[in-house]
């Protein structure tokens, strides 16, 4: 897909360029040489092994059908609907519920679901969410994605660590001094934010679109993303709050636990995805739930995420 790497090579570009100028303002013409050496570094370690850098990021943990056989096995049923390679799949132990895919392609892809999500979602939403992260995967957008993610993140710890410096007195003798310095700290990082911005929101409409046809049902989607919205206003994400630069990634907004406000966040309104896969399974005639559409596979009776059903008294969820 040409349009997908040239976007790439432009959010590289721009991005690239917000580092070389944070590394001008504190420390001069040799401070942007620096900068640009290390973002051609960046760079090219971000193409090659951002996938990596992001699971590492979220302390995601790699599962198998051994390990996780339910959630293994429906990614497995999704991935073969999507003509898709299988991909790695991984479990965050994290209890907001959300799922990322990250790769810088099809055949060098994964995907990622928090222990929050497969706890919280029924079996139906949980083929939604996963479907709709291997539309990402479909379209190429995780390379994309990943790489946002891998050097805005890069930009955010700078910045931090000139915001610690300033606190303490170190000033590093910039020619633009404390007003250098201020600029570096806000508006490289808001600059970062505003690319990511830009090619995220489109992108999120796009694999809902084609996740709620790659799992058969809109309306599983629909309601996935109307449970993980208002969860994940209530529960806090550590790690993406550690690097908020990463949360474009995620299905729904991940600093949504702080009230980040709507024109900041990297993902479109909740409501109008929410009403765009209504009006999409009424354009394929699903008018339920529980309509399963395109059949999924019962899972099996073995032990695992989707462990035989509970009681009705007790919580259900893939992990019983």
């Amino acid at each position: 897909m040409p349009m997908n790497f040239a976007k790439t090579a432009l959010l590289l570009a721009m991005l690239t360029g917000i580092f070389v100028a944070m590394g001008y303002l504190v420390g001069g013409q040799q401070g942007m040489v620096l900068a640009f050496g290390a973002a051609l570094v960046m760079n090219m370690i971000s193409f090659w092994s951002s996938d990596t850098i992001v699971l590492k990021m979220h302390g995601a943990e790699e599962v198998d059908a051994r390990s996780a056989p339910e959630y293994y096995g429906l990614v497995a049923e999704l991935a073969a609907r999507a003509g898709l390679p299988m991909p790695r799949v991984y479990i965050m132990h994290n209890p907001q519920p959300n799922a990322f895919a990250t790769g810088r392609s099809p055949s060098h892809s994964a995907v990622c679901a928090s222990t929050g999500l497969l706890e919280t979602l029924t079996r139906e939403e949980v083929a939604g969410v996963m479907a709709h992260e291997l539309a990402h995967v479909k379209n190429r957008d995780t390379l994309t994605m990943t790489v946002a993610a891998t050097i805005g993140g890069a930009i955010s710890m700078l910045a931090q660590y000139l915001q610690w410096g300033m606190l303490f007195g170190r000033r590093d003798n910039n020619r633009t001094g404390w007003l250098g310095a201020l600029a570096a700290m806000l508006l490289a990082p808001f600059a970062a934010m505003l690319v990511q911005m830009a090619i995220s929101r489109s992108r999120e409409y796009q694999a809902d679109r084609l996740g709620a046809m790659i799992c058969g049902n809109p309306l599983w989607l629909a309601s996935a993303l109307d449970k993980i919205g208002r969860m994940a206003r209530q529960i806090q994400n550590p790690s993406a709050e550690a690097i908020p630069a990463s949360a474009h990634i995620f299905i729904v907004n991940p600093l949504s636990g702080r009230g980040v406000d709507n024109l900041f966040s990297t993902h479109p309104n909740m409501e109008n995805r929410i009403a765009e896969l209504q009006q999409l399974a009424r354009e394929m005639g699903v008018s339920s739930y529980g309509d399963r559409g395109r059949q999924l596979e019962e899972p099996p009776a073995a032990s695992g995420p989707w462990a035989s059903a509970p009681p009705p008294s007790r919580r259900r969820g893939p992990w019983g």
